[in-house]
């Protein structure tokens, strides 16, 4: 476990809580020592601060999933505005938490990341219409197109593409990916789903994610097997 965090009492109380939780953390206070970290070992998990004393957690996060980074990230920050938790996600993080925060919280969110991560595939190619994923190398293609999505995009397409055109619910989404279902994760999909449909529009409307009212979302193609339309 990495974490990047400039405050030394708010990098005492993280550090305490992750090693309550059974990581050996390396702790950091500034990107360069983070980088330093990362570069030490593989982490389980990385708990980025936003801002740092020589750059910020958002943009070394974004620089990461560059280089092809594939451990869950988590970004820590004191802004609680909506364009700053999108900036986040964007950026690759696949969870946005805001200061102060509560311990449980932190241990929970801490929880659903290494679950998600010890439950993926270790190679998974999923076709769905003109569209291929390959988990493993966390690469999207439409007809041999790569397209940039982010992690927790990936995650939402993967899941469409397996129903198969069929609707896959807002809470099996959420429960899925974030590992409970609140006001905050809400938002969140809500967020990435836009980005994720403006992406897909672009190259085509045949496999746009559509949105069912009330129920949750699916792509847009002829379902390949029999079922009720909720997942």
């Amino acid at each position: 476990m990495v974490l990047v965090e400039d405050d030394k009492e708010t990098r005492s109380l993280l550090r305490r809580v992750l090693e309550e939780e059974g990581f050996s953390v390396l702790a950091a206070g500034s990107v360069a020592q983070g980088r330093e970290a990362l570069n030490r070992e593989l982490p389980a998990l990385a708990i980025l601060d936003v801002r740092l004393p020589d750059g910020d957690g958002i943009a070394l996060c974004r620089s990461l999933r560059e280089e092809g980074a594939l451990y869950p990230i988590l970004i820590l920050t004191s802004r609680t505005d909506v364009a700053s938790r999108v900036e986040g996600l964007d950026a690759g993080a696949d969870d946005y938490l805001c200061k102060p925060f509560a311990v449980a919280e932190l241990r929970a969110r801490l929880r659903s990341l290494i679950r998600r991560q010890r439950n993926a595939p270790e190679e998974t190619i999923v076709t769905a219409g003109s569209l291929t994923i390959d988990i493993a190398r966390r690469q999207v293609f439409r007809e041999g197109v790569e397209l940039p999505l982010t992690r927790r995009e990936l995650e939402i397409l993967e899941r469409l593409l397996s129903a198969r055109g069929h609707v896959v619910s807002r809470r099996t989404l959420l429960e899925d990916i974030w590992g409970e279902e609140s006001e905050h994760t809400a938002a969140s999909l809500e967020v990435l789903v836009g980005r994720l449909r403006r992406k897909l529009d672009p190259l085509g409307a045949d496999d746009v994610v559509r949105t069912i009212r009330g129920v949750g979302y699916a792509l847009g193609l002829t379902p390949q097997t029999s079922g009720d339309d909720a997942r």
